[in-house]
């Protein structure tokens, strides 16, 4: 019975060794979405991200651009919930709309981003906005 429960309480260890590792590598890089051009540049953990452009806002967390774009959603604030789970506030550059979004690891290079309250996340698309999904699908580079 002694051995079980030492054998128990070495693998619980192991694995919370083991988040504590990736905790900051998870939340960390380049991640892109394909379909709609868009990718994240962050670094949750350092919070040493400068947006090109608007360097007037010092370093933040990260943020949320377009390809062959200027505009962006910066990332204001950001937390690791988990190993594998991070929740951060976004707003436009403007100022004008805000939401929190969690992001999601699902394997070693997909992760989910889920809109979870406020604005719609939106972004320029061929002088209109587009609005994007709810949930999207990106991928680590």
């Amino acid at each position: 019975m002694k051995r079980c429960i030492w054998l128990v309480s070495l693998l619980i260890a192991s694995n919370i060794g083991i988040c504590a590792q990736n905790k900051t590598s998870n939340f960390e890089g380049y991640f892109f979405n394909d379909e709609y051009n868009v990718y994240i540049r962050m670094n949750l953990h350092s919070n040493n991200i400068i947006v090109p452009g608007h360097e007037m806002f010092g370093s933040l967390p990260g943020y949320l651009g377009k390809k062959n774009n200027n505009f962006f959603w910066l990332i204001t604030s950001g937390k690791i919930i988990e190993c594998d789970k991070s929740e951060f506030d976004l707003v436009n550059d403007y100022g004008s709309e805000d939401l929190k979004v969690s992001f999601i690891k699902k394997n070693d290079s997909i992760y989910i981003l889920r809109q979870e309250s406020g604005n719609s996340l939106k972004v320029p698309n061929n002088r209109k906005w587009q609005k994007l999904p709810k949930e999207m699908e990106f991928k680590k580079k």
